[in-house]
């Protein structure tokens, strides 16, 4: 039985890489695929780019958001978006998360590796202190939940992580996908993946918005190991 795929991108001021990370699925991923590029009410051109993109692949689909609500939304939406996939699978836009691991993730995920599979991060692709500040987080989301330590927004779910991770943003409050994820009570495991350095724009994460999402996160799953 072949595997479909649903690979779910939010988007957001990723113009310039739209056509690259296209280009790198198609090579990479050799199981029947559909990408939703999900436009976070984006003012730059993204739009346009990933509307025409569209227009000459019908495996791409765009939605177009019609208020910002952030990346972690707006990848509920994309999943939201395919209902029939066998397996899903999320990553940035801004080529930083390698197109060419997704197949990766869906093997570790074919093979029993539990309902959700992260990318772990390796590799020098942010600032010392980004990184610093990133691994701290991830190793206290772990300490809370139990998730991998090196788990980011990058990862191949089933059906039942899929479902946990869309009730636990629009339903129980979680402030990101991961932590939706961490907080499942699925298994989980993660495969190291070397990042890239960002080579096309800049983040628009600042370091104030980093430390709130941190707090918010960690604060959330607290609670969800309290209750």
């Amino acid at each position: 039985m072949s595997t479909t795929a649903a690979i779910v991108v939010p988007v957001y001021r990723n113009a310039g890489t739209l056509p690259e990370l296209a280009a790198r699925l198609e090579r990479a991923v050799t199981c029947d695929w559909r990408l939703q590029l999900v436009v976070d009410c984006c003012p730059a051109g993204s739009a346009d780019v990933a509307t025409a993109l569209a227009r000459h692949d019908r495996r791409i689909a765009v939605s177009l958001l019609p208020a910002n609500v952030g990346q972690h939304r707006a990848i509920v939406h994309g999943l939201a978006a395919e209902p029939g996939a066998d397996a899903w699978v999320c990553l940035d836009a801004d080529l930083q998360d390698p197109p060419e691991a997704v197949p990766l993730l869906l093997t570790a995920l074919a093979d029993g590796g539990g309902s959700g599979v992260f990318a772990g991060r390796r590799g020098a692709y942010e600032s010392p202190g980004r990184r610093l500040t990133g691994t701290l987080h991830r190793r206290a989301l772990a300490a809370l939940t139990g998730s991998p330590s090196d788990a980011g927004a990058f990862f191949a779910m089933d059906r039942a992580l899929r479902h946990a991770v869309m009730t636990g943003l629009l339903d129980r409050g979680a402030p990101s996908v991961v932590a939706a994820a961490a907080c499942s009570g699925l298994p989980l495991a993660s495969v190291p993946v070397p990042r890239a350095v960002r080579t096309v724009g800049e983040s628009t994460w600042t370091t104030r918005a980093r430390i709130g999402q941190s707090a918010r996160t960690l604060w959330w799953a607290a609670r969800q190991a309290r209750a």
